[in-house]
């Protein structure tokens, strides 16, 4: 399967990002290059876009469509920008995207087990390494499985549902993603049953557990803000309220300036903010794309100028 990458808000980073031609960004999640092919075509040949991607697949397929621009694409994540930037022999960029989340091509192969719509191998590594679903919920304990479906997840009957997969792996291992569906089904009353698919949060909470996406979110918001020069701006897309709630929070430190007690009749401290918010509130997508885009109904971008 070709690796499908359908640029969300794409109009909105471009003009949040600034671009200009001669500049050097990084997309932090080329994927399928879809947001990259965009900014490259705005670069001279004295410009540069940098792709990133822990996806093996989003790497091949990443540098296959950027042939001929100005583009290099590295197999990494975008925590690791900084060691990527000095490999190069660059201090600073002048923009950063960041599209988070799980792809499309990710959730339509269904053999990469990210799906609950298909029967595949319980696997759901983006990099393709490491820890796996499968291992994730037959080895942790059930606590720690309830634990993650309630943070990750907010998943109410997290309890009960780590339940039913404790008693299940007793009998034998969990290995596809039917099975583990299946579980979560029988782990909710059936009135939730009826209302709608139940295995959404869990997975979402499996998926962000087994690629510690939140910690990596988390230290690649810092790598990407200290890359950026003077009045260079990070794009930030977010798909859920959770990963939103981490960008909204680390952009108001960055926007924050003095931090003396209210008493204080003048400020001490000297702290002046260092960066300012490019939209006051969140962008979403259009009507026209909602018609073209489903997956975008969710999507946030938040962006963010440094001083």
């Amino acid at each position: 399967m070709d690796f499908v990458h359908i640029p969300v808000l794409l109009d909105e980073v471009l003009e949040g990002l600034d671009i200009k031609p001669n500049g050097i960004y990084i997309d932090g999640t080329v994927g399928g290059a879809g947001h990259s092919r965009e900014i490259a075509k705005r670069l001279s040949e004295n410009g540069l876009l940098i792709g990133l991607d822990r996806d093996p697949d989003a790497v091949a397929a990443a540098t296959e469509r950027l042939k001929g621009m100005p583009a290099k694409v590295f197999h990494c994540n975008y925590d690791e920008m900084s060691s990527v930037l000095s490999e190069l022999g660059i201090d600073s960029v002048d923009g950063i995207l960041m599209d988070l989340g799980v792809s499309s091509h990710q959730l339509d192969t269904g053999s990469r087990g990210f799906s609950y719509h298909v029967d595949a191998p319980l696997d759901m590594r983006m990099s393709q390494t490491g820890l796996s679903a499968e291992e994730l919920v037959n080895t942790w304990s059930e606590d720690a499985i309830a634990q993650i479906l309630f943070k990750y997840g907010e998943e109410k009957f997290a309890r009960s549902i780590a339940k039913k997969i404790a008693e299940a792996r007793a009998e034998k291992p969990i290995k596809t993603t039917m099975e583990l569906a299946e579980l979560i089904k029988s782990g909710v009353p059936q009135r939730v049953r009826r209302e709608k698919n139940p295995c959404k949060k869990s997975f979402q909470a499996i998926r962000i557990a087994v690629n510690g996406e939140f910690e990596h979110l988390e230290q690649g918001l810092e790598a990407a803000f200290r890359s950026l020069k003077s009045g260079g701006r990070l794009a930030v897309i977010t798909f859920h309220s959770l990963e939103d709630r981490i960008v909204k929070k680390q952009f108001a430190q960055w926007c924050q300036g003095c931090i003396c007690p209210p008493d204080f009749p003048q400020c001490v401290c000297g702290r002046e903010p260092e960066g300012k918010l490019v939209n006051r509130k969140p962008l979403t997508a259009s009507e026209a794309e909602l018609a073209d885009n489903n997956r975008s109904r969710s999507a946030k971008l938040r962006v963010i100028e440094r001083r």
